[in-house]
């Protein structure tokens, strides 16, 4: 694959996560990156192993089910004009081809029992055993907040950001090794407050693990040239909650988890940007294999 079809494929991406409650035809977005639609069509679909069609309708139903779960004013009727479905039953169809629930089912259940990481599934009526599973999993969550974080109320500065896209988890190892490979040789690494950073577009709770968008970046503090796969972003200044965490790399998911419990109980709210991850050592350095990383929650 060629770089420069990645490069432009990421701007695609970016575009519908921006415009999701926009017209999004297939003439404007092959605009966007720059292909006829017909080569559209086929580049798209090898790059991230969806169609076209495919991905925006999986993002629109991830973003109304994140809606469902944070904003309880807003209406399913609501979601399904600003997300353009022709109908409240065919945006119901579509959700619960989904989730195997329609939206109102959905936003009525707890959030934890359709993780797309872990699902809990109700089994000959023993609800009240999934209520005590449930409150038991967020004591834990807390507990473990307690012993492994310290968490502060930061106002975050403003990050330039060269960076990889990742669709799935089990690739990231590699993007950051092509990332490293580009910045090296430039001396990127040789400043003392380079950060190395990962972004998470979507959120376990509501996308399958082999889905997620991420991008694997490092921190740039001059003009630096996008080339071929490498792509610029930035990161917003604004207030987050920061978790500062010393764990083993198989404790990350829950220490997410806990953190966005955290939030919950302390009256927060998330705000309309991405959370993400700094940094501090390389895990494999570690005598114990200890990863020393900042969680960074938005909030509003």
């Amino acid at each position: 694959m060629k770089e420069d079809y990645i490069k432009r494929i990421n701007s695609i991406l970016i575009f519908i996560d921006q415009n999701l409650d926009q017209e999004l035809s297939l003439e404007t977005i092959a605009k966007i990156g720059n292909y006829s639609p017909f080569h559209l069509h086929r580049i798209f679909k090898v790059v991230t192993s969806e169609t076209l069609n495919q991905y925006i309708t999986r993002k629109r139903i991830e973003k109304a089910a994140s809606v469902l779960l944070r904003q309880r004013e807003v209406t399913i009727s609501e979601l399904s004009l600003q997300y353009g479905f022709g109908s409240n039953s065919s945006f119901t169809r579509t959700f619960k081809k989904f989730y195997a629930l329609n939206p109102k089912e959905f936003r009525k259940t707890y959030p934890d029992k359709f993780s797309k990481i872990g699902i809990v599934q109700s089994k000959n009526g023993q609800e009240n055993g999934i209520f005590d599973q449930y409150i038991c999993s967020i004591n834990n969550h807390k507990n473990w907040i307690k012993m492994k974080a310290e968490i502060e109320i930061k106002e975050m500065p403003q990050l330039d950001l060269a960076y990889i896209t990742q669709i799935g988890h089990k690739g990231m190892q590699d993007a950051y090794s092509k990332l490293m490979k580009w910045a090296i040789p430039k001396g990127l690494l040789e400043n003392q407050n380079v950060k190395i950073v990962t972004i998470y577009h979507d959120s376990y709770k509501i996308t399958d693990t082999d889905k997620v968008r991420m991008s694997a970046c490092i921190s740039v503090n001059e003009k630096i040239k996008a080339e071929g796969e490498i792509g610029l972003a930035t990161l917003e200044k604004g207030r987050c909650i920061v978790g500062r965490f010393k764990i083993q790399i198989t404790e990350f998911e829950q220490s997410w988890s806990g953190l966005f419990i955290w939030m919950s109980e302390n009256g927060y709210k998330k705000a309309d940007r991405i959370p993400y991850e700094i940094y501090y050592n390389d895990f494999k350095e570690h005598p114990q294999r200890i990863s020393i990383v900042d969680f960074c929650i938005p909030i509003a």
